[in-house]
């Protein structure tokens, strides 16, 4: 029915104040440089869970775990998502789905049963493209924060930096382009390289600079 690359069978950081297991859906057209999944890419890469192995975890699971998010890879690549989500919520679970926003159309019709999206800013608008290595991705990814924006569904914008993706005047550029939007709520990832956090330390007071139009703003380290 659907392709998952991998799974967390229980994770307390994936889907804000639940006790969740993450699915990792195979395939991404996108080609970020920093992408922390890189054997998800392939949309048709040999995968070793079942759906219905799953169902059968998850249901072993119920009343253990509120929530179960969607990630991967872009898990709105797969056109099975929806009927996925709607067998897993009938099992009594919030669902929770990490995007980058790609597939804006889908996603708009996946916003009515989803409780909570983490979405993917890659970077300011005119700089997407270099990111990515997508065309058109920036459109589309502003169009899919509209629509996160428009549902009223609980959210978080997250974007994974270091100053060899675009210097810092880029990201003080993105942090007012989402402000502008009518972005509440973001979180700036530091990237990672070869596994360890680059060496480049963000220092007081550029944090409270960039957080300061925002609800809420967290800086991670990784």
């Amino acid at each position: 029915m659907i392709r998952v690359g991998g799974m967390t069978p229980l994770t307390t950081i994936d889907f804000p104040g639940r006790l969740s297991a993450v699915l990792f859906l195979q395939g991404c057209p996108w080609r970020c440089n920093y992408c922390h999944n890189p054997h998800l890419l392939p949309a048709r890469a040999e995968t070793h869970l079942e759906w219905t192995s799953v169902l059968a975890f998850l249901r072993r699971r119920q009343g253990l775990l509120d929530g179960v998010v969607f990630s991967g890879g872009e898990p709105t690549l797969q056109p099975s998502l929806l009927p996925a989500i709607t067998q897993v919520r009938g099992l009594g679970y919030q669902i929770g789905l990490h995007t980058g926003g790609m597939y804006p159309a889908r996603l708009r019709t996946l916003l009515p049963q989803l409780d909570w999206v983490g979405l993917d800013i890659k970077a300011p608008l005119h700089l997407y493209d270099s990111v990515t290595h997508g065309h058109g991705s920036g459109r589309k990814a502003a169009l899919a924060l509209r629509h996160v924006l428009d549902s009223g569904v609980a959210y978080e914008c997250r974007t994974t930096w270091h100053p060899g993706l675009f210097p810092e005047t880029e990201l003080r550029r993105l942090a007012d382009e989402l402000a502008q939007a009518g972005v509440r709520h973001w979180a700036l990832q530091a990237c990672r390289v070869d596994g360890q956090p680059h060496p480049h330390r963000m220092t007081p007071p550029e944090l409270p600079r960039l957080g300061k139009a925002f609800e809420t703003f967290t800086f991670r380290r990784g």
